[in-house]
């Protein structure tokens, strides 16, 4: 009798404890359904648009990017409860926004939303061609082959990078675009007068640039490009005086320059 008596015990302080952690979960998920209720419909949680007096919403580094455009992300959300945004969401669709290279997102209690944005830094203009030959387009492009629109009154000096097309992936622009960057990282100071740089063939690159007051257009391959400018400029005295009125030049054999561009 008395083992069955101390089962029976056991088996009531089990079923007590399952008991009573059901109370304490049926406790948790009530409590958490009126907290839900409460930071859902209760003002105080509600973004503020950006017509109303209480700042609402706040922008850090938008520079070139549409602030209208940023905005307008967080349309839907005006007027409703912080807690109710799609943060991803939201996130995905700033990312879609001209100029826009990364951004975040972050909840400040209880009404309040902090928009981070890190734009796209431009690196050279392009010209890109309109249909039926109806003259180009000027827009900029960033080190990752994206095209971004030049914000009104801007103000940017970058060479031209010629070679580039709208409808290139971002892959082949990229790789023109590392190609030109590759090459001025190698000239450094010895390219600061280049107006344009010609990656069609990214493993031939042609420059336009000034010395001594001419506009010369310069062959120089896929290397080696600090010293071909160097070895040019050391000669470029004597080559003026037998060929002044020549304004192409191959650079491409390190031994000797050859007046004018040749079929690589």
């Amino acid at each position: 009798m008395a083992k069955s008596e101390q089962n029976k015990g056991i088996r009531w302080r089990l079923w007590m404890n399952v008991a009573l952690a059901g109370i304490a979960l049926a406790v948790v998920l009530y409590a958490e359904r009126k907290v839900r209720q409460f930071v859902v419909s209760d003002p105080r949680f509600a973004l503020a648009s950006p017509d109303q007096q209480s700042l609402g919403l706040s922008m850090a580094g938008v520079a070139h990017a549409s602030r209208t455009r940023v905005l307008a992300t967080f349309n839907a959300d005006f007027g409703r409860s912080v807690f109710l945004m799609p943060i991803a969401e939201r996130r995905r669709r700033l990312l879609a926004v001209d100029w826009v290279e990364d951004a975040s997102i972050a909840r400040i209690w209880p009404n309040q939303i902090a928009v981070r944005i890190q734009e796209r830094k431009p690196v050279a203009f392009v010209n890109i061609p309109l249909p039926h030959g109806r003259g180009a387009r000027v827009m900029l492009i960033d080190a990752e082959g994206v095209l971004l629109e030049p914000p009104p009154q801007s103000s940017f000096t970058f060479p031209v990078l010629a070679g580039i097309t709208e409808d290139q992936t971002e892959l082949e622009r990229r790789q023109r675009v590392n190609a030109m960057l590759r090459l001025l990282d190698d000239l450094g100071a010895l390219g600061k007068d280049i107006s344009e740089v010609n990656a069609a063939d990214s493993q031939n690159l042609i420059i336009v640039t000034r010395v001594e007051g001419h506009a010369l257009e310069l062959v120089m391959g896929n290397q080696n490009f600090a010293a071909r400018m160097q070895n040019f400029l050391d000669h470029y005295p004597e080559i003026q005086r037998h060929s002044a009125n020549v304004r192409a030049f191959d650079l491409r054999l390190d031994d000797r320059i050859t007046a004018g561009t040749r079929e690589p």
